[in-house]
């Protein structure tokens, strides 16, 4: 029973930590400001794009959204879809390069700034120096 208790709580110590990193809540915290980004995107494709879209693609008589061929397959709502994805993927395109250009800046303002050219030559030449003398020394002790 003690090993049983030992287990649930090291699961539920797991679990956790697991859920409170930073990546899980970031997922869940981009989960939902995507799905509140997605109706904003199709009450902007359906309500300002296709209006303007509409006279463009409609049939006499129908809206762009009822336009379908046979029964069941609906056009205009699958046009709609289109346009939604459209401009979500275009959206994460822009946002997503901004943050590497945003990663890039700062990759460079951390980065250490090469070293003297003239400092390196020396520590080299020094440990040259230390090498030699440890080599002349070993072969001929009474220096």
């Amino acid at each position: 029973m003690a090993k049983i208790n030992r287990r649930a709580r090291s699961l539920i110590n797991d679990f956790r930590e697991f859920a409170l990193k930073g990546n899980v809540v970031d997922l869940a915290i981009a989960f939902i400001i995507g799905g509140a980004f997605g109706k904003i995107v199709t009450s902007f494709v359906e309500d300002v794009i296709m209006p303007l879209i509409n006279p463009l693609v409609a049939l006499p008589g129908q809206d762009w959204r009822t336009i379908s061929i046979g029964p069941g397959i609906a056009l205009g709502r699958f046009f709609g879809s289109i346009v939604d994805f459209l401009i979500i993927a275009f959206v994460l395109f822009v946002t997503i390069q901004a943050l590497q250009k945003f990663k890039r800046q700062e990759q460079i303002a951390t980065q250490a700034p090469p070293p003297d050219p003239n400092v390196a030559a020396q520590e080299r030449l020094t440990e040259a120096l230390n090498h030699l003398t440890q080599t002349l020394a070993t072969r001929n002790p009474q220096l």
